[in-house]
């Protein structure tokens, strides 16, 4: 590619491509439930290189661009999709630590997940509010404003990961963490969805409007369902989780029985933008928000089940697993195609 259109590219590049990152991370870890551990490893690899490839890309996008990823940081349409670069560290460093049992790197980026999610959070909102120009309720929200619940679950997560290969003293405070993280999160998604639903209701949802992002309205339940699942397994070493287990508990099936509420919802939806409305089917990098819900569904259903005991789910966990390995092969394949024919336009243009 030539430099110009390498330029283009990298002055352009979205942030939604870290959801990648998050999808093959979360499918990686759903194989190896389903005991495909040469497919998890594969993809933990692949994973690593692509989450390298987006960082190098976004930095150099920072260090060359800086104006027009500020602009883009703080704009309410398209500002809450960085925050798949928080989920994308914290899933990765929870694949290393599930797959590969190595809690070095799992550190390493949850100390970036924390950091990340501390900047974006608080430069974020804070240009949201500060802002003199703000864009109409229905004209900026979207299911990318639910990115930063995901991303806050993400640290909770990776922290209650961590934890179980800490010393005491700071495996209790890790735990504390990934309980806070958990707890926030939960109470950014009730604030978030009150949002969503309301212009999804009182104002014109056109089929264009119904775009994967909106699938994370499902995913944001699904990683807080995964997340109170592993303070569930913690609270054998940890008092204060093991006091509060019940509520733990309670809350968590309430994570899950939201985000399995709105799959019908979802895939009606889908039926109607694509059949009803005959919106066409093209490729759009979004997509992999649409496939990691899925496989954050899979692999928070699949964990609940075990801790908590739910024998009567456990028919449908294969079957929830696979439709998440043919999401991401589905996604994966339509990635490829477009790169190919990306590179086959430009070659034929010089």
């Amino acid at each position: 590619m030539p430099i110009d259109g390498l330029q283009a590219a990298v002055r352009t590049m979205s942030p939604a491509w870290f959801a990648l990152v998050m999808a093959t991370g979360i499918v990686s870890v759903e194989a190896q439930l389903l005991g495909l551990s040469r497919t998890a490893m594969a993809l933990l690899q692949l994973n690593a290189v692509a989450y390298v490839v987006a960082c190098v890309l976004i930095a150099f996008r920072t260090i060359c661009f800086p104006r027009d990823l500020w602009r883009e940081l703080i704009d309410h349409r398209r500002g809450t999709g960085f925050f798949t670069i928080v989920a994308a560290s914290g899933v990765l460093g929870s694949q290393f630590a599930a797959l590969a049992g190595d809690y070095g790197i799992a550190r390493i980026l949850w100390v970036v997940t924390l950091v990340l999610w501390l900047g974006l959070t608080y430069a974020v909102f804070t240009a949201f509010i500060v802002k003199d120009a703000k864009p109409a309720l229905e004209q900026a929200i979207s299911g990318t404003w639910l990115l930063p619940v995901v991303a806050t679950q993400s640290v909770a997560v990776l922290s209650a990961d961590v934890a179980t290969h800490s010393p005491a003293p700071y495996s209790r405070g890790l735990d504390f963490l990934a309980l806070s993280m958990w707890s926030w999160g939960a109470m950014l998604y009730i604030w978030t969805i009150s949002m969503i639903f309301y212009r999804c209701i009182f104002f014109r949802f056109a089929a264009r409007d119904f775009s994967p992002p909106y699938w994370i309205t499902m995913g944001a339940m699904a990683i807080s369902t995964l997340a109170g699942t592993r303070l569930l397994v913690n609270g054998s070493h940890t008092p204060l989780l093991a006091a509060i287990g019940p509520f733990i508990e309670g809350v968590t099936v309430l994570c899950w029985a939201t985000g399995t509420w709105w799959i019908p919802m979802l895939l009606a939806l889908s039926v109607w933008r694509h059949a009803r409305a005959w919106s066409p089917l093209r490729y759009d990098p979004l997509a992999w928000s649409a496939v990691f819900p899925l496989g954050m569904y899979a692999a928070g259903t699949f964990e609940m089940a075990h801790a908590m005991d739910l024998d009567f789910l456990y028919p449908i966990l294969p079957l929830l697993g696979y439709v998440a390995l043919a999401a991401w092969t589905i996604a994966a394949v339509a990635t490829a195609s477009a790169f190919l024919r990306a590179i086959v336009v430009q070659a034929r243009r010089t």
